[in-house]
């Protein structure tokens, strides 16, 4: 039998299981194993932390059904907390981030999107709709709705999420509904996890960059989260360029334990 040491953590309502020392075996069925939250300690993903010579550490992550993501923003700001630096790069599948720390208040600098498209055309239950595109490291869709508490984000975000116009990888899905001049709220399909979240970084930075688009903000906006927590998404904008990309909230650490294998 295998001792792990793992160390439970929250972001805004994603949570995560944190595992510093090396491990091998098949890492999918392990993150599988894991993240399962009848026989298992429970998280929407699993983060590998492990020295890196060209940034203060490598963070890989695995989603509860195994696969493996390039990019995940709370968790990012996890390992920045879990790094107990005030800051910090962090090399991710999809590029070198930086981080803050300040308490419990973490930010975490995005890599730039690509892959803008606006206005796609798409066919939902027989109703045509348009949907936006952005890759903020990994894909995600946003569409806006009146009403959110009504959508079925599980039933519309899995059609989406698994659409040929998105294949072979997928794409993640976010409804968003407009409160305020520089307030959305936000809620999550997340593709790996095959449900609702209560909260996805990259996800509500994709929404605000959107949203930035089509009414032609700068600077700042506030996504609210499933788990109604406020995240600050700040960026400059030139036309449809953005850069200097942060994401800001809060992260704790909620305990550690051992798994036996």
């Amino acid at each position: 039998m295998k001792k792990i040491n793992f160390t439970k953590m929250v972001g805004s309502g994603n949570d995560f299981i944190v595992i510093k020392d090396k491990i091998g075996g098949n890492l999918p069925a392990l993150a599988r194993l894991l993240c399962d939250r009848k026989f298992g300690i429970g998280a929407d993903g699993l983060l590998l932390l492990s020295k890196c010579k060209d940034a203060d550490f490598r963070m890989r992550i695995f989603n509860a059904d195994g696969s493996e993501a390039e990019m995940c923003g709370n968790g990012a700001r996890c390992a920045a907390l879990f790094g107990a630096k005030k800051k910090a790069k962090i090399f991710t599948a999809s590029g070198i981030i930086n981080s803050e720390v300040d308490g419990n208040q973490v930010k975490i600098q995005l890599v730039n999107p690509k892959d803008i498209e606006l206005d796609i055309p798409l066919e939902v239950n027989n109703r045509k709709i348009k949907v936006n595109f952005i890759n903020t490291g990994v894909p995600h869709v946003v569409i806006f709705v009146n009403n959110i508490d009504n959508i079925n984000v599980k039933q519309i975000g899995r059609f989406i999420r698994s659409h040929k116009k998105f294949a072979p990888r997928g794409t993640n899905v976010n409804f968003v509904e407009v409160e305020a001049d520089n307030l959305i709220r936000v809620r999550t399909y997340e593709r790996g996890v095959e449900d609702e979240t209560l909260a996805c970084g990259t996800g509500s930075t994709a929404a605000a960059l959107i949203f930035a688009l089509k009414i032609n903000l700068n600077n700042l906006v506030k996504v609210r989260t499933q788990s109604t927590e406020i995240l600050r998404v700040y960026f400059k904008k030139t036309k449809r360029f953005f850069d200097n990309i942060w994401l800001e909230g809060s992260a704790k650490i909620v305990y550690k334990g051992e798994y036996y294998v």
